[in-house]
């Protein structure tokens, strides 16, 4: 029996776009450079060749929080996903935001191959955006942090309490936004962008 004849619409969705989720945010960290390329090993993903982190740690730590936002994504409650680069004050210096919205209303079968397509792109594109990034200085840090519509219930989800308030700095200007690729179907939409600081908030 296919997969998506036992699940709704939402759950399909929501699992296609968390490995999805899984192996961008891999990649971003890749073309960060901020750890050795040993620290990675090449995979096969969507018919594209891919990074995937070989450090236990590093792979575990993607893979959880990816993980964990399952439930929420299904629920519609996820807005975007980020990862944020800080230098060692945590004032961050660079966000790759993912904005995302699963179409609660949406009721038919997801077509997993034009929905599996269209996330590929993503894959594509970042593949050939370190051009539009900045180099970090040494002493970096980075971290995943997801930003809710509305608040889980932490009492009836433990996935809820594997997620704690960051203490990442927040930017006091409006941030530059890079726009890096967008798509949108009657299951998903998704957003990828990519947030610098304006120049006068370097300049404080």
């Amino acid at each position: 029996m296919d997969r998506s004849d036992t699940q709704s619409p939402q759950v399909e969705t929501a699992r296609i776009l968390a490995e999805f989720l899984e192996v961008a945010i891999t990649s971003v960290v890749f073309l960060k450079g901020l750890y050795p390329s040993g620290a990675f090993e090449r995979r096969r993903y969507m018919n594209l060749v891919v990074q995937r982190a070989r450090h236990p740690q590093l792979r575990d730590y993607i893979h959880s929080s990816v993980s964990s936002l399952l439930l929420f994504i299904q629920k519609g409650l996820v807005e975007r996903v980020a990862v944020i680069f800080s230098n060692a004050n945590n004032v961050p210096l660079e966000r790759y935001v993912f904005k995302i919205m699963v179409n609660q209303s949406y009721g038919s079968m997801v077509e997993e191959g034009h929905l599996e397509f269209s996330l590929r792109s993503f894959l594509i594109k970042l593949s050939v955006s370190k051009s539009l990034s900045k180099v970090l200085p040494q002493g970096c840090r980075w971290e995943i942090t997801a930003y809710f519509r509305s608040l889980p219930q932490v009492n009836t989800s433990k996935d809820a309490e594997l997620w704690i308030p960051t203490d990442t700095k927040q930017w006091q200007q409006p941030p530059l936004i890079t726009p890096i690729k967008s798509m949108s179907s009657d299951s998903l939409s998704v957003q990828l962008y990519l947030e610098n600081p304006s120049l006068l908030e370097e300049n404080l």
